[in-house]
């Protein structure tokens, strides 16, 4: 009867026929239990859940409600018999409520009959007093798992670091199936390998591919009811093989002549793996190469016998130079000096008496005190004039004083204000010998009669003691008493020389670039040095050169050795090196007393010693050295890049009287010494130059340089060159020891009226596809291109004292007076240095007593004879208005 009252109509589903009698006997005879609430509907502690059904294994369902007076199950709609149901009474010990645990069976029969109809499925009801409740739903499915993988992986090969992506698609399956990976039987667990990942879809991922990823890979599903293994895929990581660097050459397979030389690389960068592919290419190269042959050098004849010394002997020479020694070729043997004893008028007389080296000592003291007293005079009329000092700022009076031989008025408003006037009683010697008569008198040095610091008169005289080719057997008489004689080259065709003093001077061997710089006060104050400079022939001299270095210079002496300078001396030559610090190590080479060349300074690093210090230029090197002696500049080639200036100079004969002509392809060191010398020996040739000479850059790159001549007119001229190109070997030109190479296209004409010519003459560097260089030309018959020659220098090899500088001396003393102390506001000499576009100098210039005469002997150096002096006189004026007290009154 409680059963009735409750909200699910109890009564009418009991009613039901087919309802098992237990069943609706109980459903309508039962009462609510002693001590139970009659207001509490059934509550279920445990509901019936999902199953499967394994093969033939039946299944249990449960359910548990409190408090509950009667619990069924219905499946599918149908009422479970009583019979069925397994019931369990017990009481919830916390409430004191009564519980009801029921449990059924459900067998895979009961569940085909309704397969392909509807899910079978069974829930609980719960009777109390106070009415019924319902369980969820539990669904009893038949587990199953087929055979056969949707999709399957499949083996594949990739390339080392490429990502892979496996496909599994498991097989239908109830409950659906769980995939997981196999590597050679080993589990791959992504937890483990950041590399590996698995997706949605079941596919594995690698994100790059390894070595250690080549392995069979197998696909796994399963569920309660099986387990299935995909076929393995095998997956091979290849790695396609790389090249190695190049090794370095080889050596010349000849150490005489034409050969090869080779290098290699391997195919291991990386090594070839699981079926990669091999490395593309050759892996030899080879080029052809040339090794110097050695020379053995040999004597040249004894040279006459010199005079009889005062010590009762005379000697004579021979030199290791037809031929010398070369490419590592045995030196002579024997002596190279012979010294005999000998009688004369000069080791008969008894040496000057101790009365005659005093009166000698006293007349010289006589004339120092002189000139002294001559210069203390002129200083004096210097400070009562004052004339120096005034507004010297101002660019224009300043440009006047720089100008020797021009009057200008003072200004008007500024009547204190003069510049230098001219002394026209002064005449200014330029000497081509020595100041210091050898046995004519006793006078050491003739002064002018007028003062020593004024500026030049207007006329100019140039002062000889005897002709230059006398003066030149003289000096080279008095160099052969010396030990340093035999290093130096014969004859005076590439040597300077001349006598100096405190004053200073300059050198210059005409048509060379090369000078020298002796800046005033260098010479000690009551010295007198006879001073040379000399170019020498790569042949005279041997230079050591080892790897990738290369001759980048001609090789100068001055001297003698071992003199005392108190400034640095500078010495100006040529170069041909397209210079930068990353395809060149450049360095500054001096010959020592012992003959051993050393490295005394590296361009472009920090200078070991003050002694020496270089200024690089596009084509030439400023040397500042304290030390005379022989200079070499030498630089190594550190990478392919590296170039040298070849000059190229075409030369042909002036006359044509036979059928064949000549046409001669110089390639030379862009140096103007080499080119002197070339047009020297093309004159003796009776050669004429055929246009301007043109520059190629010569790289480092192991390749030769190839010479052809084209677009000929064939019907007037033919080739006598047999090959179609003449090719001078790298070395040949890179060690820069072999001053003339030239190649000669021998050409025929076919008529002896045929006096025109056209043509072109290709050269170029092998180096792959290459660069061409085109010289072109044409040779007619009223044409003889002899306008084009190098033309000779202004000027005379020696210049002493105030003519061989372009800034007056007094001006010049002015100006380091000024900007040597620190200024304000930065007037001073490194202002100057900056304008002068020096100031990567600035710790050079710092490191000299006075820094200002550094900055003004290079000025002079660079810029004579043809220097602007209105340039720096406008330099210095820009660096006095940075400062008004710069320039202010003063004494002088």
């Amino acid at each position: 009867g409680g059963g009735r009252r409750g909200t699910w109509p109890w009564h009418a589903e009991v009613a039901e026929p087919h309802l098992p009698t237990g069943a609706q006997q109980s459903a309508t005879v039962a009462n609510p239990a002693s001590g139970a609430s009659p207001d509490l509907l059934p509550h279920f502690q445990l509901e019936p859940e999902d199953v499967y059904i394994v093969k033939n294994k039946a299944v249990s369902l449960a359910c548990r409600a409190t408090p509950a007076t009667q619990i069924y199950f219905k499946c599918n709609g149908e009422w479970v018999h009583q019979g069925d149901h397994v019931t369990q009474h017990s009481t919830d010990r916390s409430t004191g409520l009564p519980v009801m645990e029921v449990r059924i069976e459900v067998t895979r029969q009961q569940v085909e009959k309704i397969f392909g109809l509807e899910e079978y499925w069974c829930q609980c009801v719960a009777w109390s007093s106070s009415g019924t409740t319902k369980s969820q739903k539990a669904f009893v499915r038949i587990a199953y798992l087929r055979k056969n993988f949707e999709q399957e992986p499949t083996a594949r090969e990739v390339s080392i670091e490429q990502g892979i992506v496996l496909p599994c698609r498991p097989p239908e399956g109830i409950p659906p199936a769980e995939v997981e990976w196999l590597r050679n039987e080993e589990l791959v667990d992504p937890a483990l390998d950041a590399n590996v990942y698995v997706t949605p879809e079941h596919s594995l991922v690698l994100r790059q591919a390894r070595l250690a990823d080549t392995a069979n890979y197998t696909c796994v599903a399963k569920n309660i009811v099986a387990r299935r293994r995909s076929a393995s895929a095998a997956i091979t990581v290849y790695v396609n093989g790389g090249w190695s660097t190049w090794t370095q050459w080889s050596g010349c397979s000849t150490s005489c002549g034409r050969g090869w030389q080779k290098r290699s690389r391997t195919c291991t960068n990386p090594t070839p793996l699981n079926g990669g592919a091999f490395c593309e290419g050759q892996n030899v190269q080879k080029t052809a190469c040339t090794t110097l042959c050695p020379v053995d050098g040999a004597w040249s004849e004894w040279s006459k016998w010199s005079e009889c010394g005062a010590e009762c002997t005379h000697w004579r020479s021979r030199e290791c130079s037809e031929p010398a020694p070369r490419n590592g070729g045995r030196d002579c043997h024997g002596p190279e000096l012979d010294t005999r004893n000998c009688t004369s008028e000069l080791c008969t007389h008894a040496a000057p008496g101790a009365e005659d080296v005093a009166l000698y000592v006293g007349l010289v003291a006589v004339a120092v005190c002189l000139v002294l007293l001559l210069l203390v005079g002129v200083l004096v009329y210097c400070r009562k004039k004052g004339g120096l000092d005034a507004d010297v700022a101002d660019s224009s009076i300043l440009t006047a004083g720089f100008q020797p031989v021009s009057i200008k008025p003072s200004k008007a408003d500024n009547p204190s204000l003069l510049t230098i006037q001219p002394d026209l009683s002064t005449t200014t010697m330029t000497y081509q010998g020595s100041l210091c008569p050898r046995q004519d008198g006793p006078a050491k040095l003739q002064l002018p009669n007028g003062h020593l610091l004024s500026p030049l008169s207007a006329g100019r005289h140039t002062l000889h003691h005897s002709s230059p080719a006398a003066e030149g057997a003289d000096f080279v008489a008095r160099l052969s008493t010396q030990s340093y004689f035999r290093s130096l080259p014969r004859g005076t065709n590439n040597m300077a020389y001349g006598t100096f003093n405190f004053l200073g001077g300059r050198l210059m061997i005409p048509n060379t670039g090369i000078s020298l710089l002796i800046p005033p006060d260098a010479i000690p104050r009551g010295k007198i040095y006879e001073v040379y400079l000399t170019l020498h022939k790569q042949e005279e001299v041997r230079l050591p050169l080892a790897g990738c270095q290369t001759l980048l210079s001609p090789i100068v002496s001055c001297g003698p050795p071992g003199v005392l300078l108190t400034r640095p001396a500078i010495l100006a030559m040529g170069h041909c090196v397209e210079a930068s610090a990353e395809n060149w190590s450049i360095r500054l080479k001096k010959q020592s007393c012992e003959g051993t060349w050393e490295d005394v300074l590296q361009l472009g690093a920090e200078p070991c010693t003050e002694l020496y210090y270089c200024q690089l230029e596009a084509q030439a090197c400023y040397v500042f050295t304290e030390q005379l002696g022989r200079f070499a500049l030498v630089g190594e080639s550190l990478s392919m890049a590296a170039s040298k200036r070849l000059k190229l100079v075409l030369f042909a004969p002036a006359a044509c009287p036979s059928l064949e002509y000549n046409i001669r392809v110089y390639c030379l060191s862009d140096t103007q010494d080499v080119l002197k010398e070339v047009i020297q020996l093309e004159k003796q040739l009776g050669g004429q130059l055929i246009g301007a000479p043109r520059v190629l850059h010569f790289k480092d790159s192991y390749h030769n340089l190839r010479l052809s001549i084209h677009d000929m007119p064939s019907s007037l001229w033919k080739s006598k060159l047999l090959a179609s190109y003449q090719e001078i070997p790298f070395y040949h030109i890179w060690s820069g020891l072999q001053p003339f190479l030239h190649c000669t296209f021998t050409l025929e004409r076919l008529s002896t009226s045929t006096c025109e010519l056209a043509c072109k003459i290709w050269v170029w560097q092998v180096e792959g596809d290459g660069q061409s260089f085109t010289v072109n030309f044409n040779i007619a018959k009223d044409t003889r291109f002899s306008d084009w020659l190098v033309p000779d220098e202004v000027g005379t090899p020696a210049l002493v004292g105030p003519s061989a500088f372009k800034i007056p001396f007094l001006i010049r003393q002015k100006i380091i007076s000024s900007l040597d102390p620190p200024g304000t506001r930065g007037a001073d000499w490194r202002t100057l240095a900056q304008k002068l576009n020096l100031d990567s100098h600035l710790s050079f210039f710092a490191s000299k007593a006075s820094p200002t005469a550094m900055i003004l002997n290079l000025w002079e150096a660079r810029h004579f004879p043809n220097g602007n002096l209105s340039q720096l006189a406008a330099a210095v004026a820009e660096v006095g208005k940075q400062d008004g007290a710069l320039f202010s009154e003063a004494e002088c």
